[in-house]
């Protein structure tokens, strides 16, 4: 098929037109954002001056999944918080535990265990096999505790990760290859406290001999992956590749640990039960409690016991101050609103039906990327779909790097915000929730074969 190439001065005056359109139907949301003078950055959080346009969209409210603006505007919403809204906006299960957790039974967090809390650890081994549970409210925190446990238990220094992928601000993950392969940190990364290589090993998702490599030194506590990259767009297993990591970890002594804080867009389950995973270590956040910050990570019964005898002894003080908690974790509200989320919004018969409207979306954008001959791909993750402005898919993070298009990216974002579509501000993903309906998902279909009708007229 012919692949026409994007006329970057058509890109250009259809990108000026529609920052024109944003700016007109959002007066209020850039007069609150000019008045923001003590928000570093004018933002809450810094990555929130990632929205195209110049400016964030101010939110007045958000149900099932559709945002409203304080402008007056209504937007379906495909990005879902990047996932922390997975469940939808306000889901009624969720908003009743944590309204009876605070205003009926009392005492948001107290130090004590709630029975939610079994609850939810049950409901996570049912899901995800490991049978031993602790709470965080991020995922980014359980991968920097569950890292101290991979390291305590192997008594090695380094943990793996590949390039490119994601797994919160945890410091050992934002590294590349180096010219020799060595870790170095990745560009624009803050302050690292130490030179990556000291802490972390890094290879291509995807590159088998690369990990071979990387492992055969003997030093790695755990390899660090997500079962499919999500956060450079998303970045498919080769078929064998995470059987073949499996393997790897075992014949070097090395750990291995999942982080499905996106991926359980696969289902009820996430990739770790759809492809027959066997972590050591599992770590998830963001969806499980409905928006609440929750997160938890999991150990195998071997992990668990070997933690406990480290903690027998006094060699590690996993009980006090030994790095592995934090006073908030396993608040009261939190796991109210876990055991909501997981036992009545996120099930299995939803996810199914989340990831049949995925299906849809992405046949949908396919079919206007063939139409008019964009040089761009979508992959698909269960009920999370993304396309690249590439061909064909990347099969790396640093392909998918590689591949990054400010200039497409905006136009993009604002030709489908301006007519009341929004996707992830980071990159170009689209996430079903249990709200999504399929008239939701046809009329993205549509506005994006309009979208893609406009862009192509100018390559050709």
């Amino acid at each position: 098929m012919h692949r026409i190439e994007i006329d970057r001065h058509w890109l250009a005056t259809l990108i000026e037109r529609e920052r024109l359109a944003y700016a007109n139907r959002h007066g209020e949301s850039h007069r609150l954002h000019d008045k923001a003078t003590h928000l570093m950055g004018g933002v809450p959080m810094t990555w929130m001056r990632k929205w195209s346009g110049g400016f964030p969209m101010y939110m007045a409210g958000a149900h099932g999944n559709v945002i409203s603006c304080v402008d007056g505007h209504d937007y379906i919403d495909f990005a879902l918080g990047d996932t922390g809204a997975m469940a939808g906006h306000t889901p009624k299960a969720t908003l009743e535990a944590v309204a009876h957790r605070i205003a009926t039974a009392g005492g948001i967090t107290t130090m004590l265990p709630t029975e939610d809390a079994e609850v939810v650890a049950e409901e996570l081994s049912r899901r995800f096999g490991l049978p031993y549970w602790s709470y965080t409210l991020t995922a980014t925190d359980a991968n920097r505790w569950a890292i101290r446990i991979a390291r305590l238990v192997t008594s090695r220094p380094k943990i793996l990760v590949f390039a490119y992928s994601y797994h919160g601000s945890v410091d050992e993950a934002f590294a590349v290859p180096g010219p020799d392969g060595q870790a170095i940190s990745r560009k624009g990364n803050v302050a690292p406290p130490v030179p990556l290589h000291h802490t972390t090993r890094v290879c291509e998702f995807n590159d088998l001999a690369g990990l071979q490599r990387e492992l055969a030194h003997g030093d790695v506590a755990a390899v660090l992956l997500e079962p499919a990259m999500t956060n450079i767009g998303i970045v498919l297993p080769e078929p064998g590749f995470l059987d073949a990591v499996r393997d790897e970890c075992d014949a070097t002594g090395t750990l291995l640990m999942i982080d499905e804080t996106h991926t359980i867009s696969m289902g009820g389950g996430g990739a770790t039960r759809a492809w027959n995973l066997k972590p050591d270590i599992f770590v998830i956040g963001k969806s499980i409690g409905g928006g609440i910050p929750s997160g938890a990570y999991g150990l195998s019964a071997d992990i668990a016991r070997r933690v406990g005898e480290f903690s027998d002894s006094g060699e590690a003080d996993i009980v006090d101050v030994g790095g592995v908690g934090g006073t908030l974790a396993g608040n009261a509200l939190s796991t109210a609103a876990m055991r909501a989320t997981l036992m009545e919004v996120l099930t299995d018969a939803a996810f199914e039906q989340m990831i049949a409207l995925c299906d849809d979306y992405t046949a949908g954008v396919q079919a206007a990327i063939d139409a008019h001959g964009l040089p761009w791909s979508i992959s698909q993750l269960g009920a999370r779909a993304e396309y690249r402005f590439t061909y064909p898919a990347p099969r790396s993070g640093s392909e998918s790097a590689a591949a990054a298009d400010d200039d497409l990216d905006e136009f993009v974002h604002l030709w489908l915000l301006n007519r009341g579509v929004l996707i992830t501000p980071f990159h170009n993903m689209a996430l079903m929730g249990p709200n999504t309906t399929a008239e939701q998902v046809a009329r993205h279909t549509e506005l994006f074969a309009e979208m893609a009708a406009e862009l192509a007229a100018g390559g050709r």
